[in-house]
């Protein structure tokens, strides 16, 4: 036997720290693995949404696409349907978004009969020209988001919004 003998406090001591200890790991592991988890995962699918919509039926006149994705909320998987009004101009198609800068009402194509060629919010009286640009005097501060886009075999695909390029 060793000449090192162990107290009774001593044991107490090390037992102590050591059932802490555990219950310290036990408690902090599943905090780190959310904060890390989310890091770790795999991204799936491209930033860019297929629609039904054939480029070649575009016009000038906007028209309404609805398209629909698939949204991760942590562990919950749902699909959300979205819309941008759409139109061509030239060559370009151009894509912007229905949600109004003032308070986040959706806005319509000439949705007030008094102003032709206007997108208008029906919440606040907001308009906005055919560029997604605000109508100095209405609520709305700022333009229309705009969709990035692009062509796949024939059809729009809608991508992210991002701030309008075309004011």
């Amino acid at each position: 036997m060793s000449n090192n003998r162990v107290t009774r406090r001593q044991f107490l001591n090390y037992t102590l720290t050591g059932v802490g200890g555990f219950m310290a790991a036990g408690m902090l592991m599943p905090m780190v693995r959310f904060a890390v988890d989310p890091v770790l995962q795999k991204k799936e699918g491209g930033d860019f949404v297929l629609t039904k919509q054939k480029i070649s039926e575009l016009t000038e006149t906007p028209v309404k696409v609805d398209f629909t994705f698939e949204q991760v909320d942590a562990w919950y998987k749902s699909d959300v349907t979205s819309t941008a009004w759409v139109y061509k101009e030239g060559d370009k198609v151009i894509a912007l978004s229905p949600v109004c800068k003032h308070l986040g009402c959706t806005v319509n194509w000439e949705g007030d009969p008094a102003h032709k060629n206007q997108f208008f919010c029906p919440c606040h009286a907001g308009r906005y020209e055919k560029t997604g640009e605000n109508i100095k005097g209405t609520p709305p501060l700022g333009p229309l988001d705009e969709f990035e886009v692009k062509a796949k075999d024939g059809l729009l695909m809608i991508g992210k919004t991002r701030p309008n390029t075309l004011v």
